[in-house]
């Protein structure tokens, strides 16, 4: 990454030319050609290969529509599941909510900044406010 940048500011900055950037970092002049042809650095990305619940899934989903609370293990037994359970288990973390639905005691989570709770509370202890003088104070608290 460090090199395309620098490849670039040399080339567009200070008009230095290919070959010479080439010798000066050490890289081929094709890599050179390339970064400057580029529109952004170069990153890797990985090709997904799947999970082998990926051919189990129509299985497991017919499963879930008509029992969108059975566990795991009896899925796994039901759909003839050969493998071991970390890849169904992740199988059915990623599908079950679909068929589930909406549990009314589950915890509502609010994002920061999302929700405010203010509060106002009159404690009965006296709080020194001057020379001779104390008062009960309101305390504000907001969460």
């Amino acid at each position: 990454m460090e090199d395309w940048a620098e490849i670039r500011r040399l080339h567009r900055a200070e008009g230095v030319p290919i070959k010479e950037i080439a010798r000066r970092l050490g890289v081929a002049r094709n890599t050179v050609r390339a970064a400057l042809r580029s529109e952004g650095p170069p990153k890797y990305e990985r090709v997904s290969r799947g999970s082998v619940a990926d051919a189990y899934e129509p299985q497991v989903r017919a499963l879930l529509v008509q029992w969108p609370r059975m566990p795991g293990p009896v899925i796994a037994q039901k759909i003839g599941w050969p493998y071991s359970e970390g890849p169904l288990k992740k199988l059915l973390a990623r599908i079950r909510p679909e068929y589930v639905g909406i549990d009314p005691s589950d915890r509502t989570v609010y994002e920061p900044g999302e929700i405010a709770q203010c509060d106002l509370w009159f404690p009965e202890t006296l709080i020194p406010v001057a020379a001779r003088q104390a008062r009960i104070l309101p305390v504000l608290v907001l969460t």
